[in-house]
């Protein structure tokens, strides 16, 4: 069939028409807010790398969440930063870690707004890693499950609507979903951070929860960018062990990976814009190379665009006011 060369163009002449026939519509619900808790109060210590991001002890915390929901944005996901660390990361899984009561305290004081908890143990070992270390040093893949389905379990007891791991782990969804199930939180859903792939776009993050690996790398239990069909097969595996969401990460060099999910499997695919991305952008904007606004609106567009039904941004808050202002 072939059309007028000038049809499209009709199409794009006034902002109206342009809203109108627009196959994609960004919007504050699509957003969920990274947020990164500190022992302490009062406390709101701005990561260098990551301008506009802060560590923020619980009231502060509560009061940048507070600032989000009222945009519109429906969650947020917490990343715990302890003063103490272990080698099994003990901070990670107790019922009255940072975690668990900053969630106690996003619920009383707005029961409305999602809380999500991220579920690993890179924040909160002494050796930087998602899991035990053998005797060799090596991550203990078996040895870490029940401890990640612990944390998930005091998450869930503190309140969390829902856990979100992150480790990588082999069988990890699967020893989560039993214990939730078990311990009387069946309704708790799991997003899995099921395609999360070795990135060097993770810079600015370990800043922001001081969770760099002490020695080696990731690159044994998470992906290999080089890899499409390994994705794929990680994300059946996660939804047969019992996800609700799964989630692909970084976003944008991998919005190939979000369609193929999208396309392959047809449940909700939630996508996180990580730190490297918004820093790159954020750098950019602070030397005018860019306008903050409309590439960060971009980048987030495209992201939806690909299939992502959820986005974890840093740019939430600011993204959730550009787009009430009129992007």
């Amino acid at each position: 069939m072939s059309f007028p060369a000038n049809r499209p163009r009709r199409l794009r002449a006034t902002p109206v028409w342009r809203k109108m026939v627009a196959e994609t519509e960004l919007d504050a619900a699509d957003f969920v807010y990274p947020l990164f808790v500190v022992p302490g109060a009062g406390i709101a210590r701005p990561v260098a790398s990551m301008p506009g991001v802060a560590q923020l002890a619980i009231d502060r915390l509560v009061e940048e969440a507070g600032r989000a929901h009222e945009l519109g944005v429906p969650a947020v996901i917490l990343f715990g930063v302890p003063d103490d660390k272990d080698p099994e990361g003990s901070a990670g899984w107790a019922d009255d870690g940072l975690v668990p009561e900053a969630t106690r305290a996003l619920k009383a004081a707005l029961p409305e707004l999602q809380v999500w908890a991220d579920v690993c143990l890179c924040e909160y070992t002494s050796h930087g890693h998602c899991g035990l270390l053998d005797a060799a040093g090596r991550v203990d893949n078996d040895a870490t499950l029940p401890l990640l389905a612990r944390a998930a379990v005091a998450y869930a007891r503190a309140g969390a609507d829902a856990v979100a791991p992150s480790d990588m782990m082999d069988g990890r969804i699967g020893a989560i979903r039993a214990a939730l199930d078990g311990a009387g939180f069946a309704a708790t859903p799991i997003v899995a951070y099921a395609a999360k792939y070795a990135s060097a776009f993770y810079g600015p993050f370990r800043d922001a929860a001081q969770s760099a690996p002490a020695f080696g790398d990731r690159k044994g239990y998470q992906m290999d960018p080089a890899n499409a069909e390994e994705a794929l097969r990680e994300v059946a595996l996660d939804l047969d062990e019992g996800a609700d969401v799964v989630m692909v990460k970084p976003a944008g060099p991998y919005l190939d990976i979000v369609r193929r999910v999208k396309e392959r499997f047809g449940v909700p695919v939630a996508a996180y814009q990580v730190s490297g991305e918004y820093s790159l952008i954020q750098a950019a904007a602070e030397r005018g190379w860019v306008d903050e606004r409309r590439v960060a609106l971009e980048s987030l567009l495209g992201i939806k665009r690909a299939g992502a039904d959820l986005i974890l941004t840093y740019f939430a808050p600011r993204a959730a006011a550009w787009l009430k202002e009129g992007a």
